[in-house]
């Protein structure tokens, strides 16, 4: 008897990404629809007041208290070349997990945790809608121009209920250079007394 074939079910199973790579977490931010994948968000939080931090970009509104972790929030609308993100009713903070290209030179020998080499941060939208399924076939290139943002922040674009959807591809939006600022922001010894206390009153 030959050995039983491989269901998807079963490569599912075995690799749990698998399931989420064409579910996608759609967003409103200016009037535009955007989407990341599901993949990369861990948490989806109400807005919440943000700790400011001295001497960084601008795009990055300040830190949150994430149980006991500092986490830098960005304003996407001030990265894009955009304007400022107003705070309402609806706005939250979208919690995504990256790869931090500084740990590529860290040594192999370092005593430091798994979570090392990725650095969470929140993203500031207007509105979280719905988690969607795009299929790669629904996904086209990212076009050259007319898209309102740098062509290369963008994994692609989908229709999706009579709508364009911007894919976002966050590990470009974030240089090596951003990623030295946002671990110098997580670092601040002063940011994080302050979000800490900012959490404890808010």
């Amino acid at each position: 008897m030959g050995s039983p074939s491989t269901t998807p079910q079963a490569d599912t199973r075995r690799d749990p990404s698998a399931a989420e790579s064409d579910r996608y977490l759609r967003f409103t931010l200016n009037g535009d629809m955007y989407a990341l994948n599901i993949f990369n968000v861990t948490e989806i939080l109400e807005h919440r007041q943000l700790t400011p931090v001295p001497m960084m970009p601008d795009f990055i509104r300040g830190v949150i208290n994430l149980r006991g972790r500092v986490v830098p929030v960005i304003d996407l609308a001030i990265r894009f070349g955009r304007g400022v993100t107003t705070i309402a009713r609806r706005t939250c903070i979208i919690i995504v997990r990256i790869t931090n290209p500084a740990a590529e030179s860290a040594s192999p020998d370092d005593d430091a945790p798994a979570e090392a080499g990725t650095q969470d941060i929140g993203i500031l939208v207007d509105v979280v809608n719905k988690v969607v399924r795009l299929a790669d076939d629904e996904i086209e290139p990212p076009p050259a121009f007319g898209a309102g943002i740098r062509a290369d922040y963008i994994s692609g674009m989908a229709k999706r209920d009579d709508d364009f959807v911007i894919v976002l591809d966050v590990s470009r939006v974030l240089s090596i250079s951003d990623m030295v600022s946002l671990q110098n922001a997580t670092a601040d010894p002063v940011a994080a007394e302050a979000a800490a206390r900012s959490s404890r009153t808010s």
